[in-house]
C-alpha cells in the first residue's frame, strides 16, 4: 500500500509523540508498504522532520518528507524560468527549501529592512520578486507583513505554503500560517494560490516521490478541513485520526456524506484498520 501519512496531529502532537503510531508505520514498511510523509508545516527544512522521526522510531527517508514549503519549492520550480527569484515571509527551513530547487530568496525581514534605510519602494527593495511566498513566521514583524502585502499588491504573483489557521499543540491550538496568509489576503485584496492541503498539489508531490499516483494512497490525516478533502481531492482512501484537531463529538456530528472511509481512536485502531486493508488487497 501506499501510505501519505500526516504528521502534527497523527505521529506527535507538539513536542509530545502520539503513543506507538511511529511503531505501527515501521510495522507497515516492513510489511512492504511504501510510507510518505506529508505535512502542511512550511517551517522546518526536511533534515528536521527526517532526525525527529528518526528519533520517534518511524520509518524515514529524506526524500520521504513532503512539507507544504518543499511542495511549493518544486511547485514554483515547474513555473521557471518565468519564476527566478522570490519574496519569502517565513522560516530559514522554507527559504531552505526554495533555494534547493535553484530559487534566489529575498527574506520579508531583509527586504523590510533595505526599504527602511535605504528609502525603496517595496517591490524593488524585494529586488523586483517574480513571486511572494508565505508561510508561518514565527519571528513576524509588522514591517514584513506589510512589505510582502505591497509587493502583492503591486500585482506579483502571490503562494500560500498553505492556509492552516491553527496547528495543534501538546495542549492548545497555536496560529498557523494560514493566519498570516489570511492576513496578507485581507491587506493586499488578492487571493493566493495555495500549494498545501486541502489542495491536491502536496499529496501528488508526495506519490511521485515513490513514482506512484495518489489516486492509490491511503491518507492518515488528522483534519476534516484539510487532509479529509485533500485525500478526496486526488480520489484516495481517508483514514480519520482522533488524535490531533478532530475530536470525537466533531466526528459523531457529521452527516453521512461527510464522513471519512475510516476512523481510528489510537494507533491499535488504525494497525487493525491498515491490516484490513492490506488483506482486501489495495494497491
Amino acid at each position: 500500500m501506499l501510505l501519505l501519512v500526516d504528521l502534527d496531529g497523527v505521529v506527535y502532537r507538539g513536542t509530545e509523540a502520539v503513543e506507538d503510531v511511529a511503531a505501527v508505520l515501521a510495522t507497515r514498511e516492513k510489511a512492504g508498504d511504501d510510507v510518505v510523509y506529508i505535512t502542511n508545516s512550511s517551517t522546518a527544512y526536511r533534515t528536521e522532520f527526517v532526525k525527529r522521526l528518526s528519533a520517534l522510531g518511524a520509518p524515514v527517508a529524506f526524500d520521504r518528507v513532503v512539507s507544504s514549503a518543499r511542495a511549493t519549492a518544486l511547485y514554483l520550480a515547474t513555473l521557471s524560468p518565468t519564476v527566478r527569484r522570490v519574496l519569502a515571509l517565513g522560516t530559514d527551513g522554507l527559504r531552505r527549501e526554495l533555494e534547493d530547487v535553484g530559487l534566489e530568496v529575498v527574506m520579508a525581514g531583509d527586504a523590510a529592512e533595505r526599504r527602511r534605510v535605504d528609502s525603496l519602494d517595496a517591490v524593488e527593495a524585494a529586488g523586483h520578486p517574480h513571486a511572494v511566498v508565505v508561510g508561518l513566521d514565527r519571528g513576524l514583524t509588522y514591517d514584513g507583513l506589510a512589505i510582502v502585502s505591497e509587493v502583492v499588491r503591486a500585482g506579483v504573483p502571490f503562494i500560500a505554503t498553505n492556509r492552516d489557521c491553527v496547528f495543534p499543540g501538546e495542549r492548545c491550538l497555536w496560529p498557523g500560517a494560514g493566519a498570516l496568509v489570511a492576513a496578507v489576503e485581507a491587506a493586499s485584496g488578492v487571493t493566493p494560490i495555495s500549494i498545501g492541503k486541502p489542495a491536491p498539489y502536496l499529496l501528488e508531490e508526495a506519490a511521485r516521490v515513490v513514482g506512484r499516483s495518489a489516486s492509490e494512497a491511503l491518507v492518515i490525516g488528522d483534519s476534516l478541513t484539510s487532509d479529509l478533502p485533500a485525500a478526496r481531492s486526488v480520489g484516495a482512501g481517508f483514514i480519520l485520526m482522533l488524535t490531533g484537531v478532530t475530536s470525537r463529538s466533531e466526528y459523531d456530528a457529521l452527516g453521512p456524506d461527510e464522513r471519512p472511509d475510516e476512523v481510528a481512536s489510537n494507533a491499535r485502531e488504525l494497525a487493525s484498520l491498515l491490516e484490513v486493508a492490506s488483506s482486501a488487497g489495495r494497491v
